[in-house]
């Protein structure tokens, strides 16, 4: 067992001896997991939903790149919060506050691009491009970023159920935005030009959301 300090308010020891974990192998560490995938992955599936709405000819191939990029930085970002909660948990708490700012900003940025293209060629007349693979990357660190702070929910995993979780929770993120990618093509062919304009909006809609939640 050993001692972690902490600012005011977060958890201030993680329990841990050698070849041990304070948690279990059980059907409610699986079950745990699964839930915290599917509670992080709403976010991942709302910018699906939008990229499938702004790309409703989108090839299966590429949908499972969507999926997968989403599904990476899910489970990345609570096994770096996971280290750091065990490294350098009083920096880590001085970083966490700009969170909500980054996520923000972020989509504030590839939402507005999405919705000003979707005015500009409201009447389909002009072929919409798909979203790039830069657009894609920030998309997918803005819906994960704020899973940083899961790593204080799983501090108390080894190393091992760590990552199973996260790869949980990758697994989960990955079929509800392939569903939300899904929905998105459907209905962004009956909306036409005007699916770029909803995909813009849903995006910062989540940004203002995460922002909402993390700062007030």
């Amino acid at each position: 067992m050993y001692d972690i300090k902490t600012p005011a308010g977060l958890p201030g020891r993680v329990h841990a001896s050698q070849g041990d974990s304070c948690m279990d192998w059980s059907l409610v560490f699986f079950f745990n997991s699964a839930l915290l995938g599917v509670g992080l992955a709403m976010d991942a599936f709302s910018v699906s939903l939008a990229n499938g709405l702004n790309e409703p000819h989108m090839h299966r191939r590429k949908m499972g790149l969507i999926a997968g990029v989403f599904a990476f930085f899910q489970a990345l970002m609570p096994m770096v919060g996971w280290v750091c909660v065990h490294t350098i948990v009083q920096h880590f708490h001085a970083f966490e506050k700009w969170i909500p700012w980054i996520a923000l900003i972020l989509l504030l940025f590839i939402g507005g691009k999405m919705l000003i293209e979707g005015i500009r060629n409201r009447n389909g007349a002009e072929e919409k491009p798909g979203v790039g693979i830069m657009a894609l990357l920030v998309q997918g660190i803005a819906t994960s970023i704020d899973a940083l702070s899961v790593g204080f929910t799983i501090a108390e995993y080894d190393f091992a159920m760590a990552l199973v979780c996260a790869l949980i929770i990758a697994a989960v993120t990955f079929v509800i935005c392939i569903a939300g990618l899904l929905i998105g093509r459907k209905f962004g062919t009956k909306f036409s030009g005007w699916a770029s304009v909803l995909g813009g909006i849903i995006l910062i809609a989540i940004g203002i959301e995460i922002f909402v939640t993390g700062v007030f």
